[in-house]
């Protein structure tokens, strides 16, 4: 009796023998291996030096385009996957079998017949749309959507998914307010155009975007980013500046990141996993003009689990990492499994990022509560 009440008065030993293994298989979580639909890897040295890191954990990723010069040909993009296999293999390990994806950047310039060549390919997924000087390496972006409609059309026919920096660059619009400008005046009337067009709004920041993406067809869906689920913009701002939390789209207010945090463990197919992890030489980032960019890719699935642990839906994280994104895109889901343990570890200070530089990752030297095993 005095262990019934220590237990808990009125409840049935079997309901309490579910609840107590409940809570201990919460210390340790089992998932298929997950996959980033939002990466970059840079070139050269910087990115043999963070491949290892994403390939080490996630199954697959959609690589982006924007290097220098950008990768605005299907040549380009197969010989750029040739070198992060190289380095994924190197790396050995879990990180050996890593699938890169792969995306054209759409200029002004960019053939239709290009789009043929991107889907033949069987390796290029997705073409993406950059807003011209809307983030790092944009500059030969988009300046007036009109003139690239013949190569949505062709996209639209072939199946190529078209991946979105969502945000307007009018001087005249203030930063905290580009995307909702952006997904009102641009996106849903490109929705609306291309009916038959798959589009992902990348790394969507704000209630407008997720309201959006909700009421918009199935053919629109969302990533999210872990530093934008985990974090609003008084992280970056509040007690002084911290150049690591910089990114573009720019952190919001809570309420936009209370948003993104019901959208992502919903369980609604429309959002899934995107690190967009990019990683900047610690100068780059820590300076009078900083670049934008978290670099996540150490800590991204265990920043995840803080998301969905605190909202009470470890249960969905599955889904959101491992499910949905591959489904979106029509590709074969991995399936290999893949474990997070709660126990604490230390987020290295910096990462060597080759010729005598480093980056330093979101949350540098603090202690995170999951670690992938």
């Amino acid at each position: 009796a005095r262990s019934s009440r220590r237990l808990g008065a009125g409840r049935k030993p079997c309901a309490l023998l579910r609840a107590f293994l409940r809570a201990e298989r919460m210390d340790r979580i089992e998932l298929l291996r997950p996959a980033d639909w939002h990466l970059h890897v840079r070139q050269g040295e910087a990115m043999r030096a963070v491949v290892p890191a994403s390939a080490a954990v996630f199954a697959q990723a959609l690589v982006m385009p924007n290097l220098k010069p950008p990768v605005t040909t299907t040549a380009a993009a197969l010989a750029y996957r040739e070198e992060i296999l190289a380095a994924a293999r190197a790396a050995g390990g879990r990180a050996a079998s890593f699938v890169p994806w792969m995306t054209l950047y759409l200029t002004e310039a960019t053939a239709p017949q290009e789009i043929d060549r991107a889907v033949d390919s069987g390796a290029v997924l997705a073409a993406k749309l950059y807003p011209a000087g809307a983030t790092t390496n944009s500059d030969a972006g988009v300046r007036r959507i009109e003139r690239i409609y013949p190569v949505l059309e062709r996209m639209q026919q072939r199946g190529l998914v078209l991946c979105v920096h969502g945000e307007v660059v009018d001087p005249e619009v203030d930063i905290f307010d580009r995307e909702a400008v952006f997904v009102e005046g641009v996106l849903a009337p490109l929705v609306a155009r291309f009916p038959g067009l798959k589009v992902v709004l990348e790394h969507v920041t704000t209630a407008e975007g997720v309201a959006f993406v909700r009421e918009a067809p199935e053919t629109v869906a969302a990533t999210l980013t872990a530093h934008h689920l985990r974090y609003e913009r008084n992280a970056m701002l509040a007690g002084g500046i911290r150049p690591h939390f910089y990114c573009l789209p720019i952190l919001k207010r809570e309420r936009h990141r209370r948003a993104l945090v019901e959208a992502a463990t919903s369980g609604s197919p429309k959002f899934f996993l995107g690190t967009d992890s990019a990683p900047h030489p610690r100068g780059a980032k820590e300076s009078a003009c900083g670049c934008a960019g978290c670099y996540t890719a150490p800590l991204a699935l265990p920043l995840y689990a803080e998301v969905f642990e605190a909202a009470g839906a470890l249960d969905r994280l599955e889904g959101f990492a491992s499910r949905f994104g591959a489904c979106f895109y029509g590709v074969p889901e991995s399936t290999e499994r893949i474990a997070l343990v709660r126990r604490p570890w230390t987020v290295p200070a910096a990462v060597p990022l080759g010729e005598g530089e480093e980056v330093v990752p979101l949350r540098a030297g603090e202690t995170m509560g999951w670690v992938v095993e």
